[in-house]
């Protein structure tokens, strides 16, 4: 990540993720976090010491930021520390619609569905994927769709959504494609579900890594949660498919759109600016303060010495995460570093 200690409104317009305002409104918000950022962020950021970068809140999108400061807090050994406190609005900044997610009909193709994983990979959840999920799965009782129509079954409500967005799907909504609308939850168009986390300033790298048993793995820094792995299992168990689209991402009412997965085969699922040493793009920051990178640098190539976190270091980043593949339902490994309490 190429850091920078120019902060404020260097982040809007450089990295390009979604581009600063232009009504009032949107200058104002912008213009009062940017200097927010500016009035807490005094260091120079750019050295790597002790194999550590230190948080920069300048890359985070401002259009997806509700407020940014500098509290105190408490990391998982127990010791003292500062964090950034970041609300994010929880819209991926660097879109203006999210979708498609379901297929509406055994006829749709990838360019009007979305995705689904299985075994690591991403599939396109084709009206031909779903009307072949009994062969693709080995059951009989796979039935997504109304055979007399070819529509599928899709929970088109709100109500239908929260019962059938959870692990114990209720029963009357087993064997269909779930798909929750970011309006139930939000009636300010290009606004999602608020969330705030706490991340530490300063990393602090664990003596041995920790499994991730919080509800976040990190924050992108288009505004979007990074969840913990889908149950897939509980899902596929009710005969449903809980649709993402095709940047492996999809709305419950918990979270409200948030990804279980990175899909930057074409650099757009978050948005990322590859290193100029063609190094993988940066596009979040894990719970412990480390950044996330691509899964491939520029040449499509995959590292070959990350740890079981996905995480490695090096003289220009210091220690930081690669990503897993877009249908591994993972992001990182463990956490390799403390996390706020």
């Amino acid at each position: 990540m190429q850091i920078k200690s120019t902060l404020g409104l260097v982040v809007c317009c450089s990295l390009l993720l979604g581009g600063c305002g232009t009504d009032d409104t949107t200058d104002s918000v912008a213009d009062a976090v940017a200097e927010t950022v500016t009035d807490t962020v005094e260091t120079e950021v750019e050295e790597v010491v002790d194999n550590i970068v230190v948080v920069d809140p300048s890359v985070f999108a401002l259009n997806s930021l509700e407020s940014i400061e500098i509290v105190d807090c408490t990391l998982s050994n127990g010791d003292a520390s500062t964090c950034y406190s970041v609300t994010v609005n929880g819209f991926p900044a660097d879109r203006n619609e999210l979708g498609p997610f379901c297929p509406e009909s055994i006829e749709t193709t990838a360019d009007d569905a979305g995705k689904w994983f299985d075994g690591g990979v991403l599939y396109d959840l084709t009206g031909s994927f779903v009307s072949n999920l009994s062969v693709f799965y080995g059951d009989s009782k796979w039935q997504l769709y109304d055979k007399d129509t070819g529509l599928v079954n899709i929970t088109d409500t709100q109500v239908a959504c929260e019962a059938a967005a959870r692990p114990n799907v209720a029963a009357e909504y087993n064997s269909f494609c779930v798909q929750c609308e970011i309006s139930y939850y939000s009636d300010v168009a290009g606004e999602g579900v608020s969330s705030t986390y706490l991340i530490p300033v300063t990393p602090v790298l664990r003596d041995s890594p920790a499994d991730i048993s919080s509800d976040n793995v990190g924050v992108a820094f288009n505004g979007v949660n990074l969840a913990v792995a889908a149950p897939t299992q509980a899902i596929l168990s009710a005969y449903t498919i809980a649709a993402f689209d095709d940047c492996v991402g999809h709305v419950n009412p918990v979270a409200g759109y948030h990804y279980h997965g990175a899909n930057h085969g074409d650099g757009t699922c978050p948005a990322i600016d590859y290193e100029s040493d063609g190094h993988g793009g940066a596009f979040a920051y894990a719970m412990d303060g480390f950044a996330i990178y691509s899964m491939l640098n520029q040449s499509g190539e995959e590292d070959t010495d990350l740890d079981e976190c996905r995480g490695h270091s090096d003289d220009s980043r210091g220690y930081h995460y690669h990503a897993a593949g877009a249908g591994e339902n993972t992001f990182i490994g463990c956490f390799a570093g403390e996390i706020a309490q």
